[in-house]
């Protein structure tokens, strides 16, 4: 019984869960541009419908409590109470958001995980709650509270298996793109090699051959000129032919 009340230790706070289950302040992800089936969009509305109803049960009945009547010591009364301050505050806040983020994006799996952590620890606080409720309130309170855990179990049983079902199809969805992507790389013709043809009865060409240059022509040596004062030799007269 003081474990049900409390006694044991503060129950997770369904409201933050250290920031992993509160949606206030985020911005809701892109839209998918993958159309989604009917049956996918009933069913998940049926399973919204469903979570909104016991939330709104639950809130209710939360308030009729009177903890201050229990026949409990201080410390557990007041551990109760902070318990269903935190339901009572996801339940009115970031709850709501998460399933108008999901009515948007009925297939995005980050928002439906998203749901399912939120409810999980909402089931786990309510679950404290009832306990406390059954050892130290009254039988229709107890009755209450433990329908609207109940209706709180369902729906997490559901989203559980959609979630299932979801990660299945996009990966599956995977598996045929990567297939299709393997198709169609395959189907490009590679491009074709250079090739170079010889003819062999193009007769062959002749070598260019370089002119050379003619030699240059040794200059005419010019007669000797007697130094001063000296008789040049006489010139050979040259014979007649």
């Amino acid at each position: 019984m003081a474990a049900a009340s409390g006694q044991s230790g503060p129950a997770p706070d369904a409201s933050s869960a250290s920031g992993l289950y509160s949606a206030q302040g985020r911005p809701a992800p892109a839209q998918s541009a993958q159309p989604v089936s009917y049956a996918s969009v009933s069913q998940l509305n049926g399973i919204l419908s469903q979570l909104e109803a016991s939330s709104k049960s639950a809130q209710a009945d939360l308030a009729k409590l009177r903890i201050e009547r229990w026949k409990t010591d201080a410390n557990s009364k007041k551990q109760m109470l902070a318990n269903i301050d935190s339901i009572q505050r996801n339940l009115e806040g970031a709850l709501p958001e998460i399933i108008a983020q999901l009515r948007g994006q009925p297939e995005d799996l980050p928002t439906t995980f998203k749901l399912y952590r939120n409810l999980d620890a909402l089931y786990d606080v309510v679950g404290n709650v009832v306990d406390g409720t059954g050892a130290f309130g009254s039988k229709d309170d107890f009755q209450s509270l433990a329908n609207d855990l109940s209706g709180f179990e369902s729906t997490r049983k559901q989203l559980a298996e959609r979630l299932e079902n979801l990660a299945s199809a996009k990966e599956a969805e995977i598996v045929r793109l990567r297939t299709d992507l393997r198709t169609a790389q395959a189907a490009i013709p590679a491009a074709p090699a250079k090739k170079i043809v010889v003819d062999d009865n193009e007769p062959p060409k002749k070598p260019v051959v370089k002119k050379k240059k003619p030699a240059a022509k040794p200059a005419t040596p010019s007669p000797t000129t007697a130094p001063a004062g000296q008789t040049p030799p006489p010139q050979t007269p040259a014979k007649p032919q």
